[in-house]
């Protein structure tokens, strides 16, 4: 085998975290069960034999100063007897001190470890799932999903509270029908299992994940489940009171104005926002908004104009 540090790209002198970061980029490469590299089962293998040398700190300094070659056999006699075992079997170093009992596992089980801890069927574990270990040993490895796809529908408000089907098209150009739960907020999120990419190494398609969002009405604002409506009413209904009509999503509803109500001031009509199917409704906030006549009213004008001289009063006193 050639020699561990060129197989796996490093220098000798990078750290234990650089061979292994080094030697988990090339397993995911060359990995058989999903790899399209040409030979990659064979320099699969030699990444996994290179990483049985460098990831082993007493193994490393063993074949830095020349005393085991590239496979890991003893170079110099005393150190004969690393013994040959099968995909999951140990090979063990009976010769030399520092050497005795020393046992590694390469896609064996913990029992096979190392006395440094080394196993790197736990790298293997890591990346590719139990299954994925040297050889493609067991059953097959799981293959990643695909890429998720992120897409948006936009609705009516009467869509969002009903419900229904609302057409939605892909980034890959495809166009596919989604349903719409009665009742849903803007800004939520459908997921469609399986129409996301496809998986380029055969693994199951990713989803798309649809966010809703809730058109623009011309008098009704959403926040969360809560409507907001600005509601127009007169200068003699601010100040004398009364009942008036307000729009909702089931229709209009009379509305008591309580006399001297300032413009601004907000209503709650309590279950008239968006509907929960699963728990209480929202409400509708109505904030009152003053307007004045059209055209110009000369006793109205005259009528402010005795207020500003006889009963003046500064709403902005706690402005200043």
């Amino acid at each position: 085998m050639r020699d561990p540090y060129t197989v796996l790209g490093v220098a000798k002198t990078a750290s234990a975290a650089e061979i292994k970061s080094a030697f988990r980029k090339l397993a995911k490469k060359f990995h058989p069960d999903q790899s399209k590299e040409p030979k990659a089962k064979e320099k699969f293998a030699e990444i996994g034999s290179a990483y049985e040398i460098l990831g082993d700190e007493k193994k490393r300094g063993a074949f830095d100063r020349g005393e085991i070659d590239a496979e890991g056999k003893p170079r110099h006699p005393g150190f004969e007897g690393f013994a040959a075992g099968g995909p999951g079997a140990g090979r063990r170093a009976h010769a030399g001190p520092g050497f005795e009992g020393f046992e590694f596992n390469f896609g064996g089980g913990r029992p096979g470890a190392g006395p440094g801890g080394f196993e790197a069927g736990d790298i293997f574990s890591e990346l590719f799932g139990a299954a994925g270990r040297r050889g493609g040993r067991g059953a097959a490895a799981p293959q990643p999903r695909g890429e998720d796809i992120q897409a948006s529908v936009t609705v009516s408000l009467g869509e969002a509270v009903k419900g229904g089907a609302a057409r939605v098209t892909l980034a890959t150009g495809r166009t596919l029908e989604v349903t719409i739960p009665a009742g849903i907020e803007d800004g939520k999120q459908i997921r469609l299992k399986r129409q996301g990419h496809q998986s380029p190494s055969g693994g199951e398609p990713g989803d798309a994940i649809v966010t809703v969002k809730i058109a623009r009405h011309p008098f009704f604002r959403v926040e969360g489940r809560d409507l907001r409506l600005d509601l127009p009413v007169t200068l003699y209904e601010a100040v004398l009171g009364g009942k008036v009509n307000a729009p909702t999503l089931d229709g209009a509803v009379e509305l008591a104005i309580p006399a001297g109500s300032n413009g601004g001031r907000t209503l709650r009509l309590r279950g008239k926002g968006l509907p929960n199917p699963h728990g209480a409704a929202g409400d509708l906030l109505v904030t009152l908004r003053i307007v004045l006549p059209d055209e110009s009213d000369p006793e109205l004008t005259n009528l402010m104009r005795k207020w500003e001289s006889g009963k003046p009063y500064n709403p902005r006193s706690d402005l200043s």
